[in-house]
This record gives structure tokens, C-alpha cells and sequence, in this order.
């Protein structure tokens, strides 16, 4: 449970703006918005490193374009730089049409962010979010020509970064998973066992449409992967991934959390097939795996008994706290809640515009 000292923020990106929620006890909850009304929210970074929360939004306006704001006071007011904080530089001829992912690096980096878009690129900030710079190495890889849209576009969506060390993951729709072993300099494509059945290649070097990866927080070089039809583990760093998806109720889906202290542990929420996006017979349910995925566990108490809308890719988050809170919003504006790492949900905000992005976590109380 959260001590004296902590409380709990809660912010929730949609097709419509932006709402921020805080609590105690991750049961009741203080709501504030909307935030940038009618402008889609995509993506979320909250940054607790060195003693602030600060709040970093992917604005994206149908009228003014996208950007990425910051607030330092819980969303009371928001900055952002006059010329945009992601812009292309000009010999690219390439402008930005959506940031997909906000991303504070490590405590030991304190000041870096990374950032993900479409077209398919990688920013890094070293000003805490408010000014960014695009990464050379993958922007000018040789396979860019040949990565492609996903349904939703074309998305740099998930970066993982070592806390520890210069190695950086990263996973696109679509093509696949790239890692870099020098913070970012090089690049390589590391898809081997992930497959891309709907290629004439099902098994290509890339080109894969992954859907989401996440780290394992306590073992080195273990990743997870929800993929276009698939759900893998690498436990030497991406090099190869293995199947992990017997024991789900299907292997479609965008969701991928793991734990944030505790080995073997985490989340996804099944959806039928890329062709009936919806829950499995109609039923909302999270499944968590304990063991690296070898066993999972369908978890639904206080989850409504239909349920017909999807969860997106980043629509779903978890806190730090001992238990873990687990987090997620549906396309039909319902988020949910829960204290104790999924047994049990509540919800907590409904008739919400389409929910993009989902992101919670401890801060310290005033």
C-alpha cells in the first residue's frame, strides 16, 4: 500500500484531450480536464527523476499540428517551445505527423527523454522533453525505404532503454524490433522467431509489425513482445524470441507491461484477431504470467461482463508501488484501475472521448 509520503497521478490521453486524475489510495480519485480539448493525445511521459513530476504530452491538433508539452504543477499550466519541440531537421525534407511515444530514460540520466513518432523516427532530449533531436542512425538506416504503416500508421512505439548500460531497443509498425549497443549510434534489426505470416517471407530479417515490447525489470537481456498474431520472450537481449503465447486465449493484441521490480511478471489483454478486434467471446480480461510467460491467468473481477472495445498498444500502464497498480482505458472511454497488480479492477473514469494513452505512477506529496 502507499505510504504518507506517496500519492498517485493518473493521466489519460484521448482522441479528444487530456485528463489528469490523482489519488491516495488508488481508489478515489481526483479528476482535472479536459487538457488541450479536442486535440488527440497519443502519447504521455510523467518524469519523477530528481524530485519533480513532470507531465510530457504529445499534442497532436487537427489546426496547429503536433508537439510535445510539459507542465512541472500537475497540469495547472503547460509549456511548450515557440518553433515545436520535435521538428525535423530540414534536409530531410520529412515533417512530423504524430509523437507515438514519450520515454524518460533512467534516474542515472537524469534530463534525457526519448521520444518515438511517425514517420518512423527517434528523438532524444537532454533538457528534460522540451527541445529534441532526431537519431541519425535509425533515420538514415539503409531497411528505412522498406518499413511500412501499421493500421494506425507508421509508428516508432516502444523504446527500451537499459538503465545500466548503452543498449537501446526499439519496435515499430511495422518493422519489427531494432536494438542499437551504442546508445543509439548504430542500429540492427533483431527479429529472429518473431513471425510476419501475412509476408511472402514469414520469417524476414524485418518487417515485422510488433506491437508493443517491454523489459523484464530484474532480468538482464529479457524482453517481451505482443506482436500482429504472436506473443514472445528473448532472454538473450533480442538476439531470438521464442513463443510464449500457449495458455492465452488468443495471441492478437496490442498490450505489453511488465513489473517493475519483480522477475517473470507480466500483463496483456487478448483481442480475438487483427480481423475482430475485440475481447475473446466478448469478455474483457487481463492475463498475467508470473513465470516468464510459461503459465498465464485470466483476470476480470470487477471488469463488465460484455465488452466489445479494444485496448491499445499504450493505453495500458502500470505504478511502481508495492503492490503494483495496474492501469488500462478502453476505445469506448472506460479506464480502469487496479491496487493489486490485476486481481481485482475498479473503474474509474467512463464516457471518455477514445482513449489512446494510459500512464500512472508515485509522486511524492506535497
Amino acid at each position: 500500500m502507499a505510504t504518507a509520503a506517496e500519492s498517485f497521478i493518473l493521466a489519460i490521453g484521448t482522441k479528444k484531450g487530456l485528463w489528469l486524475a490523482t489519488s491516495r489510495d488508488r481508489r478515489e480519485w481526483s479528476f482535472s480536464g479536459p487538457h488541450f480539448l479536442m486535440a488527440e493525445i497519443p502519447s504521455i511521459g510523467i518524469d519523477t527523476r530528481e524530485g519533480r513530476t513532470r507531465i510530457l504530452v504529445g499534442v497532436r491538433s487537427p489546426h496547429w499540428g503536433p508537439t510535445v508539452a510539459h507542465s512541472d504543477d500537475l497540469g495547472a499550466t503547460w509549456s511548450e517551445p515557440e518553433h515545436g519541440a520535435i521538428t525535423f531537421p530540414g534536409d530531410t525534407g520529412a515533417a512530423v505527423e504524430r509523437v507515438w511515444q514519450i520515454y524518460p530514460d533512467a534516474e542515472s540520466r537524469p534530463g534525457v527523454v526519448w521520444a518515438g513518432a511517425e514517420p518512423i523516427s527517434v528523438w532524444k532530449s537532454t533538457d528534460g522533453g522540451e527541445h529534441f533531436e532526431l537519431n541519425r542512425g535509425l533515420w538514415d538506416h539503409p531497411h528505412r525505404s522498406e518499413w511500412g504503416a501499421g493500421y494506425g500508421g507508421a509508428a516508432a512505439h516502444s523504446i527500451v532503454v537499459d538503465p545500466a548500460g548503452e543498449t537501446v531497443h526499439v519496435a515499430m509498425s511495422t518493422g519489427g524490433v531494432y536494438r542499437s549497443l551504442d546508445g543509439g549510434l548504430s542500429w540492427e534489426a533483431r527479429n529472429k522467431g518473431i513471425s510476419a505470416y501475412f509476408m511472402p517471407d514469414p520469417n524476414p530479417e524485418f518487417g515485422q509489425c510488433v506491437h508493443k515490447i517491454a523489459a523484464d525489470a530484474a532480468v538482464e537481456g529479457r524482453l517481451y513482445a505482443q506482436n500482429h498474431h504472436g506473443v514472445y520472450r528473448t532472454d538473450d537481449n533480442a538476439d531470438s524470441w521464442n513463443s510464449i503465447a500457449e495458455g492465452l486465449p488468443a495471441d492478437f493484441g496490442f498490450v505489453m507491461l511488465t513489473h517493475p521490480r519483480r522477475d517473470g511478471t507480466a500483463w496483456v489483454i487478448p483481442l480475438k484477431a487483427d480481423g475482430e478486434r475485440i475481447p475473446p467471446d466478448g469478455k474483457l480480461a487481463v492475463h498475467r504470467t508470473d513465470d516468464a510467460g510459461n503459465t498465464w491467468t485470466g483476470l476480470s473481477a470487477g471488469l463488465p461482463e460484455q465488452e466489445y472495445n479494444s485496448v491499445l498498444r499504450d493505453a495500458a500502464s502500470v505504478d511502481t508501488a508495492e503492490p503494483a497498480g495496474v492501469y488500462f482505458g478502453t476505445r469506448g472511454g472506460t479506464v480502469y484501475a487496479s491496487a493489486d497488480e490485476g486481481e481485482t479492477f475498479t473503474e474509474v473514469a467512463s464516457h471518455l472521448p477514445d482513449v489512446l494513452c494510459v500512464r500512472a505512477a508515485v509522486v511524492a506529496s506535497a
